[in-house]
């Protein structure tokens, strides 16, 4: 049983596509053990079941693994703490404030992926061919130099802004174990390399 005074977290690991986003949660994940929702792990079964998927539908496919987002957040006991890797603004901020009312969050972190729009369209272009069918191609990179030109955090809560050309995981580590009142003994010493 849990204590109406307890607060449930989730780790928002938001920004645009290309952004390193993956890399940062996989670092997170190993460091505190907490589990990790992605967009893209729930949507790209699907989009291989329903191949051709097009923009249309990877869109509606990308709404429908948000909803699942945030329910499977809400089954989970209040101890659980999920680390959710997504690009947030895709969909209007309200959006985002439902599925977290839903889930029963109270408390929101966030860990902001900045990149410039240079940045984001190389890396995005350097991927394509790695990219399973169904995710936007090389006409999405106008889109893509755009967006990174306004994108900006969710700010539902605490944001800590890490330049994705070089992430400092030991600050975003260090950053989370504070924010989540975390004793420094209780997690595994970062490695020289993270």
């Amino acid at each position: 049983m849990t204590s109406h005074t307890e607060e449930k977290y989730v780790v928002l690991i938001n920004g645009i596509p290309a952004s390193g986003k993956s890399t940062l949660t996989r670092a997170l994940a190993e460091q505190f053990g907490f589990p990790v929702l992605t967009l893209d792990s729930l949507k790209e079964p699907f989009m291989a079941s329903f191949a051709p998927v097009d923009r249309l539908r990877n869109r509606q496919l990308g709404c429908a693994a948000y909803q699942a987002i945030w329910k499977v957040v809400g089954q989970a006991p209040t101890r659980c703490v999920y680390l959710i890797d997504a690009w947030f603004g895709f969909q209007p901020k309200e959006v985002l404030q439902q599925g977290l009312q839903q889930a029963g969050i109270t408390r929101v972190l966030e860990l902001w992926m900045a990149i410039t729009p240079d940045e984001a369209v190389a890396r995005y272009q350097s991927r394509l061919a790695q990219r399973m069918p169904g995710h936007p191609g090389a006409e999405y990179l106008p889109e893509l130099r755009k967006l990174a030109e306004t994108a900006q955090p969710m700010a539902l809560g605490p944001v800590l802004q890490l330049d994705a050309s070089d992430p400092d995981e030991a600050a975003a580590c260090a950053w989370l174990q504070r924010q989540l009142s975390l004793p420094v003994n209780a997690q595994p010493a970062l490695s020289a390399s993270g």
